[in-house]
């Protein structure tokens, strides 16, 4: 099992939880930036039955949404690609200026990229502590998917 992120503090962290947890010898971790990562991974046939994608917020504005989706599509193109055949892809966009639809469009035009097919395990926003304002568009931000991958024959 590993784990990634950009944060040494997170690494930090992360390190402590799996020792408390007794699971220092199970879980590595590596600090990384996963856009540099993903495609080594990739080069070195790395496959995993679960691959989390959570990367923080690629917009924070309606100016910046085009990159935004270039960046979704292309960590989740990089994700699914890491995923063994039957295993599991969950992704997650944290943007309220990613809204449903367009975070489910570009995940599609992924996996189609990828030659994927998916299946929909499950799907979330955020937690009750969190409500979601019908009249507060960006209280409406975090989209988690669950899918199932499989390899297009």
């Amino acid at each position: 099992m590993l784990g990634v992120d950009a944060s040494e503090t997170a690494i930090a962290q992360a390190k402590k939880n799996a020792a408390l947890n007794q699971l220092q010898d199970v879980v590595k971790f590596q600090c990384a930036d996963v856009f540099e990562l993903l495609p080594e991974l990739e080069q070195r046939n790395a496959r995993y039955d679960v691959v989390i994608l959570d990367p923080p917020a690629f917009t924070k504005s309606r100016n910046s949404v085009k990159n935004a989706i270039k960046g979704y599509r292309e960590i989740n193109m990089r994700g699914m690609k890491l995923v063994k055949d039957g295993g599991f892809l969950a992704t997650c966009s944290c943007s309220h200026f990613m809204d449903y639809a367009l975070f489910t469009q570009t995940i599609a035009q992924a996996a189609k990229s990828v030659h994927c097919r998916l299946r929909q395990v499950e799907y979330r926003t955020q937690s009750a502590d969190h409500p979601i304002l019908w009249n507060a568009d960006e209280s409406y931000y975090l989209k988690f998917y669950i899918f199932q991958v499989r390899r297009e024959r």
